[in-house]
């Protein structure tokens, strides 16, 4: 038996953390044929998609940032200022960001992550499941992973 010691270190380092995520990314590559087959095609980058609705004197209202991969659509924040809640902004946001997602870079399905206090029955209203929910994340607040067929 060999014996091997290793030191640990704590630092941030981008470099480390960049070749960490590209010899993750080989590892899953090698063990998983779906990434085999998807790597270094167009479904394999990641697109942004950005949507920004401003009232009338240019202010941001309401925003949404996501990102599109593997045919899916990723939605990371959904955002209305409390001045315009209730009026429908969000839900034309949403649906046109789905909307781009499936006619333009088709997607078929879209993800969205929320907690208990924001948003998960407004998803659900435009027919996002609950496909993960995890308790105490932060303590005291459950974070909700939904997801929707879009194609």
């Amino acid at each position: 038996m060999v014996s091997r010691m290793f030191r640990i270190e704590t630092e941030v380092d981008r470099q480390r953390r960049d070749l960490l995520r590209s010899r993750l990314r080989d590892t899953n590559t090698e063990a998983s044929p779906v990434l085999r087959e998807l790597r270094g095609t167009q479904l394999d980058r990641e697109v942004p998609l950005q949507l920004w609705a401003l009232d009338e004197s240019g202010e941001l209202a309401a925003g949404l940032d996501a990102h599109t991969w593997g045919r899916w659509l990723h939605v990371n924040l959904l955002w209305v200022d409390a001045r315009h809640r209730g009026t429908g902004l969000g839900s034309q946001l949403l649906t046109a960001a789905e909307r781009t997602a499936r006619e333009e870079r088709d997607c078929v399905n879209s993800r969205v992550w929320t907690w208990d206090f924001q948003a998960p029955d407004f998803d659900r209203k435009y027919g996002y499941e609950v496909v993960c929910a995890i308790p105490d994340y932060p303590a005291g607040i459950t974070e909700y992973t939904l997801t929707k067929r879009i194609g």
